[in-house]
């Protein structure tokens, strides 16, 4: 009975623990609220739902603990279905689902040589201007390395 009490008693703790490991993404509205009080570059992760890849890079990359702490505390995180229905609204402006079953967003995040691939890592920085883009996979040491070096050149 005491084992049964000092682990309910201790459950808590330990539910607190693994939210702090947890990767904060937001929505485009989320960030561009947050993004008045407190600019932060943003890092949006494009993917769709039919791909394996993207689904590896989520479950992989996207909860190394390395990862999640440089993400939560300098950037922040949109994950965006490219083939997303919705309407967004992004400072002042609205993009949808125009082209061929592509998000306007898609189109102008993930484009690359006027080609899209899955998944799509994008930086944008403090301007709103895309300063990195990665086409495929990224592992967590790849994506550390790219995370780091471009706090280093934004002096973050």
């Amino acid at each position: 009975m005491k084992k049964i009490c000092l682990i309910l008693l201790l459950s808590p703790l330990f539910n607190l623990a693994q939210q702090t490991n947890k990767l904060a993404v937001y929505t485009f509205e989320e960030v561009e609220k947050l993004y008045q009080q407190h600019p932060k570059p943003l890092l949006v992760f494009v993917y769709t739902d039919w791909c394996k890849i993207c689904f590896g890079m989520k479950n992989t990359t996207f909860k190394n603990e390395q990862i999640i702490k440089i993400l939560n505390a300098n950037f922040y995180v949109i994950f965006l279905n490219a083939e997303t229905k919705n309407e967004i609204a992004f400072f002042g402006k609205s993009f949808k689902n125009s082209t061929a079953g592509i998000h306007d967003l898609t189109n102008i995040l993930a484009s690359k040589n006027k080609q899209i691939g899955y998944p799509t890592t994008v930086i944008v920085n403090k301007d709103l201007s895309i300063e990195l883009q990665f086409q495929g996979f990224l592992k967590s040491t790849k994506l550390k390395s790219v995370l780091e070096s471009f706090l280093i050149k934004n002096n973050k």
